[in-house]
């Protein structure tokens, strides 16, 4: 047991030594503002202030952890080892910087409280981080402080025992289509038809007629492949559907279709379920908590897991009515238009919401890659990066996540393109 010392233990304080000692390195941490009991204790001590009271172990505190609610913050990011820190202190500190401080900006997702400009989508773009600004987005650099940290206390505390974590690889798959061709209506198939022929999308025509009279699968029905895939090579996955309203924004499969519930139950077997939000869904409780019950009707189970993979995160206030509705996962803390960190982290953590000052009991799961940055980047550039980034999680025994779509295995995208990154991220030959 680790025993820390701070002059006034505040909620952000207790968070934050809570998930970087006990969640992460393993350590047992009791908190006192007695100097007395502290002085008096003869086991690990560590103090958190401006100034040592001795010999023990400490850190230098800068305000942030101390305050209530968000303002702008001047931060100076500098070289620190094999990484980057910010929040400096005087070299009487056992740190150069506040790891704590640090950390909390990066977790809470400090600044996307403040002012910014939003991105075409109404998103926070990450050309607005710090991490972009400063060229770490692709560098678990909390994971990479945990790690310091604790070579720090080693050296202080021999004795000291800490948890070994061990690196993981996980894959979401976002199912927004559960279908291209089928499934969809006499309507909506019959406009779908009268466009390939004015567009002269012959085989795309034909496709759908074969889809139709069941001579071939639909393409967007990989999810024997995907199962299979799961099943050979024990690989960790979530698949979440969508079971939205049919809007102008969410043009899914009706959630009542047979084929649709089949093939949700059907994954169920062999790796997790959750929910993919649509656009009313990330905006509204009634809706969420709709869908939410939808999904839990045909898996006949309580729902835990949730992916907001196209629109603003709108923290807190998303997260809080996730917690709400009973939510325990999301997977959203990413970016879905570039490879990196979106909270410097690759490791699972408790969400804290800056407004109310509390920690939550959702938990967030932060992701890597989404398949959209296919797009920004050539195939071997891709490999490249994500073969870079893979090493580097897998060196903080972290969690690599990645989210995918089910059509990306169609055969009307780049299918061998992204089943041959799921094998890179997974290892598998």
């Amino acid at each position: 047991m680790l025993l820390v010392y701070t002059q006034k233990v505040t909620p952000r304080i207790i968070y934050i030594f809570k998930h970087i000692c006990t969640n992460m390195l393993g350590i047992q941490i009791k908190f006192t503002s007695k100097i007395e009991e502290f002085v008096a204790h003869d086991g690990f001590k560590m103090s958190y202030g401006k100034q040592a009271l001795g010999n023990e172990f400490f850190i230098q505190n800068t305000d942030i952890l101390l305050e209530h609610g968000f303002g702008e913050l001047e931060i100076k990011v500098q070289p620190w080892g094999n990484t980057v820190c910010f929040f400096p202190v005087s070299e009487n500190s056992d740190l150069p910087f506040d790891i704590f401080a640090a950390s909390f900006y990066l977790l809470t997702r400090y600044e996307e409280y403040l002012p910014h400009v939003k991105d075409e989508a109404g998103r926070f773009p990450v050309s607005e981080s710090l991490a972009y600004k400063e060229s770490f987005l692709k560098t678990p650099v909390v994971d990479l402080w945990a790690q310091n940290f604790k070579k720090v206390l080693k050296d202080k505390f021999p004795e000291m025992e800490f948890k070994n974590a061990q690196f993981q690889v996980e894959s979401i798959f976002a199912v927004a289509q559960g279908f291209v061709f089928n499934n969809k209506g006499i309507i909506r198939s019959v406009v779908g038809w009268g466009n390939d022929l004015m567009k002269l999308h012959f085989h795309r025509f034909f496709d759908r007629v074969k889809s139709w009279m069941k001579i071939k699968k639909d393409p967007f029905d990989v999810f024997d492949d995907l199962v299979s895939l799961i099943k050979k090579h024990s690989i960790s996955a979530i698949f979440m559907f969508k079971v939205s309203d049919f809007t102008l924004y969410d043009r899914n499969i009706n959630y009542n279709r047979i084929p649709y519930r089949s093939n949700i139950k059907y994954v169920s077997d062999y790796a997790k379920i959750g929910l993919l939000l649509g656009h009313y869904s990330s905006q509204t409780l009634k809706v969420l908590k709709t869908e939410k019950i939808r999904l839990e009707n045909i898996i006949h189970y309580p729902l835990e897991n949730v992916l907001n993979a196209r629109y603003d995160l709108g923290i807190p206030e998303h997260f809080n009515t996730l917690a709400e509705l009973e939510f325990d996962n999301d997977y959203s803390m990413g970016y879905p238009d570039d490879l990196g960190f979106r909270a410097g982290t690759s490791f699972s953590y408790l969400f804290y919401d800056i407004n109310l000052e509390i920690t939550s009991p959702l938990k967030i799961h932060p992701y890597i890659f989404n398949s959209n940055v296919g797009k920004k980047y050539g195939s071997e550039e891709l490999k490249k990066e994500i073969a870079k980034i893979h090493e580097r999680v897998k060196e903080v025994d972290g969690t690599f996540r990645a989210i995918f779509k089910n059509e990306d295995f169609s055969e009307y995208y780049n299918n061998k393109r992204y089943y041959s990154l799921l094998k890179q991220i997974h290892e598998i030959e």
